[in-house]
């Protein structure tokens, strides 16, 4: 009997061992953001939220302990709610760090638009955010010199980093360590940002950690072409995790795979990840997730979301003396969603652009506005309100009333056309193509003939499209609009433009 019991002893220590014994493999889970503005649900509460992403990273965690949350930057502006102040302070983003840090982000990318905040503000949020901030080209510039970014706790300044790396063990013993690798675009000048070239830093990044990990990871705040380029600088990186572009995609570059998902949290991408150890490979299994109103919402997220909710609620009549009011029935929702503002004449877009040309008692031959300045990715149906508008336009800025002489006009509204998928493409009112030939005012467009334009202040900073801007010798005249005049802001332009068609 004893030697039964010795036996069966033995080989249940065999089978223990055996099973805890070390396979070479390990599984990470990979949840993946990218250009999140708002903290809220959209489209009448039915899609994102990121209290409910946070329902679906709880349960990857359950499932897998070894998962990481990471959003591939453009956060912190713009929203309408970055805009208001709170204690004599514009919020600027702050809503969205005490949300990521109750989500306990892993790790997060610079996007162009966090630079749309001051560099105190920027410091502020750096400060206060919980995770790891990343970007292999960006510098700051200081009265010294160029230096990194960094936070500053406790009065010490913590550098952030070029590159990444973690440490990932599972059950059986297998222990690897990650690394990741990040640049941003350089679209947003600003003069305490100073950006390095993407390719040489991030080729140069990949260089310095390669042989301390087992394998390096992507996360990217680019244009799709730039990911492009880099999956073929970096031809042994599995995976690139971008941002930039609002609407989900995916492509193979080599043996690279490219993700970008959904802005606004509308979907995520979940990265299922195998490395084996024993071959160097790994394996990437994607799923493109919709986040919408099946999925609960957590608790402790939601709780911050709704407390941020209800102080623009009380805040936003400081900004909009009546935010309520009822200006336009949208009988036909107005389409405001990302993809189609940025590759269509949308019905909202026309909306703006036939209200800038009211702006100036239509005394204009066209109007034109950029997409990308139309944030509220959503469509509008129904009553709309005033505040509606400051969502659609959180920017603000003012609508100018441009002399351009038609050879320029004429480039600028093929560059508009030519940059469909983009921010920089262009609505327009009485400008409309038939065949190769521009028409505006259903005319032939004339070359040498200056036309008057009224466009949005921030197309002529040259931004988006760069050779439009006032010291263009094609630009004869700029009138720009006094504080007291209707054309100072382009959401008090378009207001008042609904209104009268309310009450026509």
């Amino acid at each position: 009997m004893k030697h039964i019991k010795l036996i069966f002893y033995l080989f249940s220590l065999f089978i223990i061992v055996s099973c805890s014994k070390d396979d070479g493999k390990i599984d990470l889970t990979f949840l993946q953001l990218n250009d999140v503005y708002e903290i809220a649900p959209i489209q009448g509460g039915e899609y994102g939220g990121l209290a409910r992403v946070e329902t679906v990273h709880k349960e990857l965690v359950e499932e897998n302990p070894n998962t990481m949350l990471f959003l591939a930057g453009d956060f912190l502006n713009p929203s309408l709610l970055g805009s208001i102040k709170v204690d004599g302070e514009r919020v600027r983003g702050k809503q969205m760090i005490e949300v990521m840090n109750a989500m306990n982000f892993d790790l997060v990318a610079f996007g162009n638009h966090e630079f749309d905040v001051s560099q105190k503000e920027l410091q502020m949020r750096l400060n206060e955010s919980n995770f790891p901030w990343i970007s292999a080209n960006i510098n700051l510039k200081t009265e010294k010199g160029l230096t990194s970014f960094y936070k500053e706790i406790n009065g010490q300044k913590q550098p952030i980093g070029k590159t990444f790396i973690k440490e990932f063990s599972d059950e059986d013993g297998t222990t690897i360590k990650i690394g990741f690798v990040s640049v941003c675009i350089p679209s947003n000048p600003k003069d305490f940002v100073v950006y390095d070239d993407m390719y040489e830093k991030i080729s140069s990044s990949y260089e310095s950690i390669k042989d301390h990990v087992d394998v390096v990871f992507g996360l990217t705040h680019a244009t799709l072409e730039n990911d492009i380029r880099i999956a073929k600088l970096l031809p042994n990186i599995p995976l690139i995790m971008g941002g930039h572009e609002h609407a989900h995609s995916n492509n193979l570059v080599g043996n690279v795979q490219i993700y970008k998902a959904d802005a606004n949290a509308k979907t995520v991408y979940i990265h299922k990840i195998t490395y084996d150890k024993h071959t160097g490979k790994t394996s990437v299994s994607s799923e493109l997730k919709e986040i919408n109103s099946s999925i609960k919402t957590d608790k402790k997220v939601g709780s911050i979301v709704k407390k941020w909710q209800t102080i623009l609620v009380a805040q936003i009549k400081n900004v909009i003396k009546y935010p309520d009011e009822v200006i336009f029935e949208a009988k036909t929702p107005l389409d405001g969603r990302d993809t189609p503002i940025r590759s269509v004449q949308t019905n909202l877009g026309q909306v703006i652009s036939k209200a800038m040309s009211f702006a100036f008692n239509d005394k204009v031959d066209c109007a034109l506005v950029n997409g990308g300045s139309i944030r509220i990715d959503d469509q509008l149906s129904g009553p709309v309100t005033a505040v509606d508008i400051f969502r659609v336009l959180p920017y603000g800025g003012g609508v100018l009333k441009v002399g351009i002489k038609g050879e320029l006009l004429e480039r600028v509204l093929n560059y508009g056309v030519n940059a469909r998928g983009q921010g920089a493409y262009l609505h327009r009112f009485n400008a409309y193509k038939v065949g190769d030939q521009w028409m505006i005012k259903n005319k032939a467009l004339i070359l040498n003939k200056t036309y008057t334009v009224a466009i949005s202040d921030y197309l002529l900073k040259g931004l988006d499209i760069p050779f439009l801007t006032n010291n263009n010798k094609d630009i004869t005249f700029v009138f720009q609009p006094k504080i007291n005049e209707l054309a100072y802001d382009i959401r008090k332009v378009v207001i008042n433009y609904l209104k009268k068609l309310l009450f026509k």
